[in-house]
Parts: C-alpha cells; sequence; structure tokens
C-alpha cells in the first residue's frame, strides 16, 4: 500500500522560496543572471522563484533524465538544451532535489563549457541521503536527511508533481 507522509507545508515552502530569491536578488544584483530550470521537476519550484526574485533575470530549461522509478540510473541524458546565449552569463540552475549529485555534477560540467561569469546552484530540496558525488548547493529552501520525497513538482514515475506540498512516498 502506497503512503503518503507530509514533511514541507504549502505555506512552509511559500515562505522559504521568499526567503531564499531575497537572497538571490542581493547576491546578483547588477548582474546578468539566467536562471536554467530542470526539466521536469523543477518547474513549479522555478515559477514560484522567478516571481519573488526582485532584480531583472531572464529564464531558460534544460532536459536532463537520470531516474528510474526510485532508482538513479547513473547515467545523465540530455533531453533539451538551452536556447539563450550563456556565454558571459551568471547562471543559476534551478533543481527541485539534490540527491545522488550525478546530474548537477553534468550539468555544472557542461555549463563550464560555455564560458558564463558564474554557475551556482539553487534547490528546493538538498537531500545527502545517497549523495555519491560532492556538489555545492549554494542555496537551498529545504535540506532533508532521507526519504524518498514527492510533490510540488517531485514525482514517482510521473505522479504526485501535482501535491501542493512535499511528502515522505512509502511503497
Amino acid at each position: 500500500m502506497t503512503k503518503l507522509i507530509p514533511i514541507i507545508s504549502a505555506e512552509e515552502i511559500k515562505r522559504e522560496i521568499q526567503n531564499v530569491a531575497k537572497l538571490i536578488s542581493r547576491d546578483y544584483m547588477d548582474k546578468k543572471l539566467i536562471l536554467v530550470g530542470i526539466l521536469k521537476g523543477s518547474f513549479i519550484f522555478l515559477s514560484d522563484l522567478t516571481r519573488q526574485i526582485t532584480i531583472d533575470h531572464e529564464i531558460d530549461l534544460i532536459g536532463t533524465s537520470s531516474y528510474s522509478g526510485t532508482q538513479s540510473c547513473g547515467a545523465v541524458n540530455f533531453t533539451k538544451m538551452p536556447d539563450i546565449e550563456l556565454e558571459g552569463k551568471d547562471i543559476l540552475i534551478v533543481e527541485d532535489i539534490v540527491d545522488t549529485g550525478t546530474t548537477l555534477t553534468a550539468l555544472m560540467r557542461y555549463f563550464s563549457t560555455l564560458k558564463p561569469a558564474s554557475v551556482k546552484i539553487c534547490a528546493l530540496i538538498n537531500k545527502n541521503e545517497r549523495r555519491e558525488l560532492p556538489i555545492d548547493v549554494h542555496y537551498s529552501c529545504f535540506n532533508i536527511d532521507k526519504g524518498f520525497i514527492v510533490g510540488y513538482g517531485l514525482d514517482y514515475n510521473e505522479k504526485y508533481r501535482n501535491l501542493p506540498a512535499i511528502f515522505d512516498l512509502k511503497l
């Protein structure tokens, strides 16, 4: 029997996004900020984050795939590349969850080849339970020790993205 255990409310998410957006707005003042959301999971977080950032910025998307069910397959496949010219710009990768570090390591390597001014990471959730590769998360709304997390864009086999809060999925 599938069970959803609530761990972060919609109100907590909203409050933490506002706090992170204030930091980003301050840190990127007078810079050429581009938010690059990772599809599909970050789309809800990216949408709420961009509306809270008070400085001019652009938005782009990149698609990756590295999961099957609850397991990372270890390989990162790019399914969509950015459309905006990124050379000389300040890239802020927007991710729903940092888990093993595999996807973000591949993305940091890719973006560094484009000669940006800077590349940093903003995550809704930073989870260390299964971290395989060291990755520096510059901005995160929540740090979680363990669990398989769904809701607010995060999925299990394309389900549960629509939930307004964050839940631990127990199969």
